[in-house]
């Protein structure tokens, strides 16, 4: 068994590292990223389905013959288990999709690594549990302690298709409203009649969030660090479809022409944390 997830693991490694350089290469933009997110959502409900027993999506998925981790130490010796291991990275499997999405996501051979390298640890003792006694193992989540994952699963794909809608602008607007302090302190207009909105990225969000600023007139957005180092200095503007890595301390200033009336959504890359400016 340990060879078996020492090849999966360097496999999986390799794998991921190539996927991020893929995701830099391409620079794919916000919306492309959550269509990304809005699949892994997608497949994250179908091994939840599966998991309750759901029969059409277990003859999809065949999750009994594909996810399941060999008993290398009934034959073919360590060979035959690293061969297997490796093999891992083209298994169908909805965690393993999942995974490797968020890879491509993360448009960095080092980051892309992580992430698949992470998820091979995190879900080792599970699937090495899986391995010992596969039959006995699945019979039990088929039952009633299927629900608790299930429903942890269903809970992770609703937040991934939320950040994915976010990403992509497609979120309906559902409000939250600018305080009038938050506006005079962080919306200023200089003697040429430019506009300067300021929006600090924070480790856990942006402040302030939510902002009114005038419409019809030049504004530039002036984004601050000050030690961040979270999703948050990836700035997106999904409406632009730009993004900006903000250093960890500093000033960053985006040039937004003329707005019009209406409201520019902007989110973190990872699309956790959303913000807007209302102009009028």
């Amino acid at each position: 068994m340990g060879v078996f997830l020492a090849a999966k693991l360097g496999a999986h490694v390799l794998l991921g590292a190539a996927l991020g350089l893929a995701g830099g290469a391409v620079q794919p933009g916000p919306r492309v990223r959550g269509v990304l997110l809005a699949v892994a959502a997608l497949s994250l409900v179908l091994f939840a389905l599966d998991l309750l027993g759901f029969r059409p999506v277990r003859r999809l998925l065949r999750r009994d013959r594909h996810c399941r981790a060999p008993q290398a130490s009934r034959g073919g010796g360590w060979r035959r288990a690293a061969g297997l291991g490796a093999a891992t990275v083209l298994v169908p499997c909805g965690l393993t999709l999942s995974a490797e999405l968020l890879a491509v996501t993360s448009r960095s051979a080092a980051g892309g690594a992580a992430v698949l390298g992470g998820f091979v640890l995190g879900t080792a003792p599970l699937f090495g549990a899986v391995g010992v006694t596969v039959g006995r193992v699945l019979a039990v989540l088929r039952g009633r302690v299927a629900v608790l994952p299930a429903a942890v699963l269903l809970a992770v794909a609703g937040w991934t298709l939320l950040s994915g809608l976010r990403l992509g602008g497609w979120l309906p607007d559902g409000g939250g409203t600018a305080t009038a302090a938050d506006s005079a302190r962080f919306v200023r207009t200089d003697p040429s009649g430019t506009q300067f909105v300021t929006v600090w990225a924070l480790d856990r969000g942006y402040r302030p969030a939510r902002l009114t600023a005038q419409a019809g007139v030049h504004t530039v957005l002036v984004l601050r660090t000050d030690g961040a180092r979270g999703h948050t200095r990836a700035f997106t503007i999904p409406q632009r479809g730009a993004d900006v890595i903000l250093p960890e301390r500093g000033e960053t200033r985006i040039d937004l022409g003329v707005p019009g009336a209406g409201r520019m959504r902007f989110v973190c890359a990872s699309g956790h944390y959303p913000g807007a400016i209302t102009f009028r």
